[in-house]
């Protein structure tokens, strides 16, 4: 998507100020490699420079700072998504779609997704899929003040959901069993409170722990999709 205009304040690339090898291609590949192995909290421009064999000033000839790197870090990850073709199913199944492979390809980057909670996705990769979604929900017939609104909302619910997930992995709860031991212990400590004056929790202790990360995700979906279909008018928007 060459043909996508640069945000004005990106930081475009200096010929000459920076050894041949270097491209931001080459910065964002080793920058990913380090989010792999370390987490978001090890890449930092002197991390990522000490992975080239170079130094930090030889990086700000293409990216203007850390956090610039890291959008265009969520912004090659989001390359990865796959957007449903036409005729893939109805809007609620595109929508889906859409939403369970957004989670999957932030999930399989570690906490890249915390990225995502802060930024407007501005790259041609986050622009892509951001029309998708815009698509899908404007074919539905939803009117465009809640089509801008729930794809925004939609997005922050899926990305939120991801980084819940790497949150886990990172905290050393990366395991089914160790999951499940974790929220073991919470449901129990629920069980503990005083009736009296937690009620509706100890009432709900058994719902409460039931359903794992993709069952809840799906039913946050259903409640998203049943929430914007209200909005359909009568006629699908046709008249």
């Amino acid at each position: 998507m060459s043909d996508v205009p640069v945000p004005p304040w990106r930081t475009t690339p200096k010929s000459g100020q920076a050894r041949k090898p270097l491209s931001q291609d080459v910065i964002l590949r080793a920058a990913l490699r380090i989010l792999a192995e370390e987490g978001l909290e090890g890449v930092s421009m002197r991390r990522v420079a000490q992975e080239l064999h170079t130094g930090p000033a030889s990086l700000y000839a293409h990216f203007a700072n850390k956090d610039e790197l890291l959008e265009m870090m969520f912004d090659h990850v989001l390359g990865e998504v796959r957007v449903p073709e036409e005729g893939e199913g109805d809007w609620t199944a595109k929508l889906k779609a859409i939403a369970w492979e957004v989670r999957r390809v932030l999930i399989s980057h570690g906490d890249i997704a915390q990225v995502g909670l802060a930024v407007v996705p501005l790259g041609p990769n986050g622009l892509r899929l951001s029309e998708a979604m815009l698509g899908v929900l404007r074919e539905a017939g939803i009117p465009d003040q809640q089509v801008a609104w729930a794809a925004d909302r939609l997005s922050l619910y899926i990305t939120a959901d991801a980084f819940e997930v790497s949150y886990e992995a990172r905290r050393g709860r990366g395991s089914p069993e160790e999951i499940a031991a974790y929220y073991a212990g919470v449901i129990q400590y629920f069980r503990s409170l005083p009736p009296d004056r937690f009620p509706h929790t100890t009432a709900l202790v058994g719902p409460l722990g039931q359903g794992d990360d993709e069952t809840r995700f799906e039913f946050g979906l259903d409640l998203f999709i049943r929430g914007l279909s209200t909005y359909i008018p009568a006629d699908g928007g046709t008249s």
